[in-house]
């Protein structure tokens, strides 16, 4: 049985479609109603920016076709997130992964969930602790390896971080793993030493292997909503962002950031999660994706 979408974004789903469906019904779209929607669009942290463009697309475009206004919406969401590149075949491995992020937003779990989605896929996967400082890091993501069967490479308090992801991609490169994998510290990113070792374990990566890292994902709190956008800004200051990974959007209701903070920072989202198990970080399919944020209050049709 498949995973069923609808009901982890139910939370989100209510607050934004169970409450238009209450507006619009099956009538027409007028100024009122456009008032009442602003209101809610806000409130589903959707933004000001994509809140403004639904507001003077929505009419315009339910007038013109023969789309209902749910359709419509949708298209208008859809049209607002940029869409992952296809997956290279042709990457050497090991695949290098760093994933960065503050503490608190699920950054390790979100490790050890990628390690445990290729280790079911038959990969031979190496973890790295480049969070040198937090004794609590290098015992979580410890305890994960030994659950998994996976190696995990940490190096005493306080070493350099830099010096851990060198260690760990030569070491990929050398015993032929299929995927490493690097956590990192997670302070808050106003932090300019913090930001600092970021970069140096995404250069240290390259010197070890040139292609290194092929992805540099971003892990973000699905309940925070738009307030984890300035904190994606300085990360991205420091490190090339390849990917995000939205955690959490189980537990809120501001499931709509997830859409309108990919389209401001214009970086796709690879992962959601929606669950406390390993199997509950799923690829992020933007069509299902909508289609759940959108089904409250929308009936049944065959």
């Amino acid at each position: 049985m498949g995973l069923d979408l609808g009901k982890r974004l139910r939370k989100s789903s209510e607050a934004l479609m169970g409450r238009l469906a209450g507006i619009f019904g099956d009538g027409g779209i007028g100024e009122d109603q456009l008032a009442e929607a602003e209101e809610v669009l806000l409130g589903s942290d959707l933004g000001w920016e994509l809140t403004d463009r639904i507001l003077e697309e929505l009419p315009r475009r339910v007038r013109r076709t023969d789309d209902s206004w749910r359709e419509v919406l949708a298209g208008i969401l859809m049209e607002n997130v940029p869409v992952p590149p296809p997956v290279r075949e042709d990457v050497e491995k090991p695949r290098i992964t760093m994933v960065i992020g503050v503490n608190g937003a699920g950054k390790t779990t979100t490790v050890a969930r990628l390690a445990a989605r290729a280790v079911g896929e038959g990969s031979r996967v190496l973890l790295a602790c480049a969070d040198t400082f937090r004794a609590a890091a290098a015992d979580q993501l410890e305890t994960w390896g030994k659950r998994l069967d996976v190696p995990v490479l940490v190096q005493l308090h306080g070493a350099d971080a830099g010096a851990v992801a060198f260690d760990a991609v030569t070491r990929g490169v050398v015993k032929g793993y299929d995927e490493v994998l690097i956590d990192t510290a997670g302070r808050l990113p106003n932090k300019k030493g913090l930001l600092d070792e970021l970069k140096k374990i995404h250069m240290v990566s390259g010197k070890a292997m040139p292609s290194a890292p092929h992805r540099v994902l971003l892990v973000l709190d699905g309940t925070v909503g738009q307030n984890a956008y300035s904190q994606a800004e300085q990360f991205m200051t420091a490190v090339p962002v390849t990917g995000l990974v939205v955690t959490k959007l189980d537990g809120t209701a501001k499931g709509g950031a997830v859409l309108a903070m990919a389209g401001k920072l214009g970086i796709p989202v690879e992962y959601i999660g929606v669950g406390e198990g390993p199997e509950d970080l799923v690829d992020f399919d933007l069509a299902a994706f909508v289609r759940a944020l959108l089904s409250a209050g929308v009936p049944n049709r065959r």
